[in-house]
């Protein structure tokens, strides 16, 4: 897989992470909206199990696909 970004944003009145166009709930501080984006991208690196998943794109098209448990993405966050 490849590499995932999470940008640190102002949004809806807040501030939120987002990666490729999808936007994170909004939170009451920058702080709290990167603490959140290192969460997440330190999920995203983990390995797991093998599975089955679906995911939306930006286009709002669903996608099927089998998800190797140990082919993780570079996830960073950017502020």
């Amino acid at each position: 897989m490849g590499k995932v970004t999470y940008e640190v944003v102002e949004h809806d009145g807040g501030w939120a992470y987002r990666s490729d166009g999808v936007y994170s709930e909004t939170f009451a501080s920058r702080q709290d909206a990167h603490d959140a984006a290192e969460a997440v991208a330190r999920e995203q690196r983990a390995p797991g199990e093998d599975e089955e998943i679906e995911w939306e794109d930006s286009r709002g098209k669903w996608h099927g696909e089998h998800s190797d448990g140990r082919d993780r993405p570079d996830a960073e966050v950017k502020d």
